[in-house]
């Protein structure tokens, strides 16, 4: 190539190009099965089943009759090209190929035993080869790209033209024209109908995101309403409190040391509220926020929504009203117990809750154990439960637990993990907690480790 001119040379680069483009799109056996009709469903899967098995009762006859072909080598050719319209309903591609191969196979074999004098034979295409060629094509330009059905027809006419035009035979009646204008229309109206069903499917999902977007600006527009009024009202409340409190004490004479310990406790649960204000704010500022599962083992409503919000203190609660509702539970607390911040206390019992929860609604007759283990600066938490003895009944939750569990975790900078475990199913988080806080921790009893048996 290196002698060519650069005229030549690009000419050479195009037509090589085009030539891995065409092996690209028509080299190939890639499975697209046709889809069942939105109406009629599998009815037009079986009308293309009859029509191969028309097409093949129908050429062969013909085949052997006035082409003169003997009835092995007439069978095959038909086969085929009954066998290709079947093809093309999970292998378009190479069906074409079949179709193809056996209408230039069977011409050529006819060609060979054409009489000057005898009975003039439709060629190169028989009747049954057209039309079994017209459903090939038809269901390849409703499966793939507009480009790779034109190069299908472009080879069908090059075909056509080099066996009718160059080659050519003697007493036979002409197909090719008829053949290849036919094959045009069914292509163009197979590419009008699978642009008219995607842009229909685009239509669709365009609308389905519209209205989930409308939805979901709505909601953001509303948490973020919420947050500015959160902000601008408790959060400069609670900042005046801490301020007032710091300086509460500068204000009087010789303040006795209760008063300065409730002073420093107004103000340390000034700052905590805050903290968790913020915490709060992040959520509805957020665009995916935890979910707030208001719901009890037993699957009903929750508190009120003004009702204060649990803490670990209501586990054994918690526990009990599980073990009423017909679970096995035991418990296991290990570590330093003391106080935690409420939102480490909240997101623990909500976790617990939401995974006895589940073990109630998809795991009848199991077992579970929760752990709670108090770490330094962390707690984990752990629900645990063992193979289900029985199929679970269908559950009408909306299957957002876990994904409520999760960005709770998260919400706190920890991380919670859940998936099967030696038959049934473990739910552990890990809650970043710091260190004891205030007074209230120390009188808090500090019990070894201990496990409560699950008598009910």
């Amino acid at each position: 190539m290196s002698r060519l001119s650069p005229v030549a040379r690009n000419g050479v680069e195009s037509v090589l190009r085009w030539l891995r483009v065409l092996r690209d799109d028509l080299w190939t056996r890639r499975v697209d099965p046709l889809p069942p009709s939105v109406w009629l469903r599998w009815l037009p899967h079986g009308i293309v089943c009859l029509a191969a098995l028309g097409l093949f009762i129908g050429d062969l006859p013909q085949l052997q009759d006035h082409g003169r072909l003997a009835f092995g080598f007439a069978f095959l050719v038909a086969l085929a090209q009954g066998g290709a319209t079947a093809l093309a309903l999970r292998w378009p591609i190479p069906a074409w190929w079949l179709s193809m191969t056996a209408m230039l196979v069977g011409a050529m074999a006819v060609r060979a035993r054409m009489l000057p004098d005898g009975y003039k034979f439709t060629w190169p295409w028989t009747t049954a080869g057209i039309i079994g060629h017209l459903f090939v094509l038809l269901l390849l330009a409703l499966r793939v790209r507009t480009r790779v059905s034109v190069e299908a027809l472009a080879l069908t006419a090059l075909a056509t033209y080099v066996v009718q035009g160059l080659v050519g035979a003697q007493n036979f009646q002409p197909t090719g024209q008829l053949a290849v204008t036919l094959f045009a229309v069914v292509v163009v109206l197979g590419i009008a109908l699978r642009g008219r069903r995607e842009a229909r499917a685009e239509l669709m999902q365009q609308t389905t995101l519209t209205a989930e977007e409308r939805a979901r600006r709505t909601l953001l527009e509303e948490r973020s309403r919420i947050a500015r009024e959160l902000h601008d009202v408790v959060a400069h409340h609670m900042s005046v409190i801490s301020i007032q409190a710091q300086v509460a004490p500068h204000l009087v004479q010789n303040p006795t040391d209760e008063l300065k310990e409730n002073i420093a406790g107004i103000r340390q649960n000034a700052v905590e509220a805050l903290t968790e204000l913020r915490r709060v704010l992040d959520v509805l500022r957020s665009e995916h926020p935890a979910g707030d599962e208001r719901e009890d083992v037993s699957g009903t409503s929750g508190a009120a929504p003004h009702a204060p919000q649990p803490t670990l203190d209501r586990l054994r609660a918690l526990v009990e009203n599980t073990r009423a509702a017909g679970l096995t539970v035991t418990t296991e607390i290990t570590g330093e117990r003391r106080s935690l911040p409420p939102g480490v206390e909240l997101s623990a019992y909500r976790i617990v809750q939401e995974a006895l929860s589940n073990v109630l609604r998809h795991a009848p007759g199991a077992t579970a154990h929760v752990a709670l283990a108090y770490h330094p600066h962390e707690l984990r938490v752990e629900v645990v439960n063992t193979r289900p003895t029985r199929e679970a009944p269908p559950s009408p939750g909306a299957g957002h637990g876990l994904l409520g569990m999760r960005e709770r975790a998260a919400m706190l900078g920890g991380a919670l993990t859940a998936g099967p475990w030696a038959g049934g199913y473990k739910v552990s988080a890990r809650l970043p907690a710091g260190s004891r806080t205030g007074a209230a921790a120390d009188s808090l009893p500090h019990p070894a480790p201990h496990h409560e048996d699950d008598t009910a």
